[in-house]
């Protein structure tokens, strides 16, 4: 299994608050260096307090091997002719070691944050990397642009906007996704997807996965190199004591996610409505302190992958091994100690062959 973290190293999103450890822009480059000493196969920057892209350009600066990709950034906003050219200049900075991770956003932000009027969100994406890639072929064979889709119509490049070619135009796009739409578009269409936290090892298996070979057999195309990425939800410490606010945390972070209807399909599949529903109630009266206590130890173990250091890199494998390509993990990196506790866990989870997760993703896993 590959491995994947965002910065910084041991970020944890409560979900309830702000996280206690904010990123250091200007860390970044060091912190990659980190990164890609541990022995990971890629950093990840999400769409939340900073411009992803900025960021990644400072770990793709600092580094030569490590991956780099955006897990997520929000397509929509970005018409498709910026996000390309976004993601042309990173992969030439960073010599094509970059994927570009789209997420749509809900509709309440797409109009309310964005100032946007909102489309179905599987058609406008589906639509959205057609345009992408429309571009960049322009850009990389000097074929007309001329595309023309359900929502966008693009067929203007003048030479003084033409970066022109690049080593590796070959940009892996992968989508987040959570209900069956999405999971057809990715297989229509995309590189992977990038499952939310709240999405289990079965729901992965049979819900979104039999959706992504939906859309790959209607286009007639093959799912072999197909990824799935997980930032999974993980309580993990050097110790008991420690242990215990991390605990705190994912519970909290399963309310909230509980409370908010665009996964309810992952609750809803392990038969957790009431739950769901519950969650809702309690978020839009902002009772913010209550929603953890609807969170059981039996809910949090569904979710969750929980425990020390040591055994925490086998439990994510074991988890998620036979479903999952990529996670996403790391914990804080202040001393030496810490670093070789991290390269080892690093080292647990890519030990486990991936041969396991492509078999489920076509289909042929038992």
């Amino acid at each position: 299994m590959d491995i994947e973290t965002l910065l910084p190293l041991g970020k944890v999103d409560p979900g309830l608050r702000a996280p206690d450890q904010p990123l250091d822009i200007r860390s970044v480059g060091s912190q990659a260096k980190i990164v890609e000493e541990c022995g990971y196969d890629a950093v990840m920057m999400e769409e939340t307090k900073d411009d992803p892209f900025t960021v990644l350009a400072l770990a793709a600066q600092a580094t030569t091997t490590l991956g780099i990709g955006t897990a997520v950034t929000i397509a929509f906003p970005r018409s498709p002719t910026v996000m390309a050219m976004s993601a042309w200049t990173i992969q030439k900075l960073s010599a094509g070691r970059f994927t570009l991770g789209l997420g749509s956003q809900v509709r309440a932000h797409i109009q309310r944050r964005y100032g946007m009027e909102p489309h179905p969100a599987g058609p406008w994406m589906r639509d959205y990397i057609k345009a992408v890639r429309a571009v960049w072929n322009a850009w990389q064979n000097g074929t007309r642009l001329n595309y023309e889709g359900d929502i966008y119509k693009i067929d203007l490049m003048v030479p003084l906007f033409d970066p022109g070619p690049i080593e590796h135009p070959d940009i892996p796009i992968h989508v987040a996704a959570v209900n069956m739409v999405m999971c057809k578009v990715a297989g229509e269409l995309a590189d992977g997807i990038r499952p939310h936290p709240v999405c289990t090892p079965s729901y992965i298996e049979e819900v979104m996965l039999p959706a992504v070979r939906e859309g790959a057999i209607k286009v007639g195309r093959s799912l072999e190199n197909f990824k799935v990425s997980m930032k999974p939800l993980v309580a993990t410490a050097s110790n008991e004591e420690e242990l215990q606010p991390k605990i705190r945390d994912a519970r909290a972070r399963i309310a909230f996610c509980a409370s908010t209807p665009a996964y309810a399909a992952a609750f809803r599949h392990l038969g957790l409505d009431e739950l769901a529903d519950k969650a809702k109630l309690l978020s839009r009266a902002q009772n913010w302190e209550e929603l953890p206590k609807l969170i059981s130890d039996d809910i949090l173990e569904q979710f969750a992958v929980i425990g020390t250091y040591d055994i925490v890199g086998k439990k994510l494998v074991e988890r998620f091994g036979k479903v999952v390509t990529n996670s996403e993990f790391s914990i804080p990196v202040r001393n030496e100690l810490e670093k070789e506790t991290l390269k080892q866990i690093v080292s647990d989870v890519r030990s486990h062959s991936l041969a396991y997760a492509k078999a489920t993703i076509q289909g042929g896993a038992q």
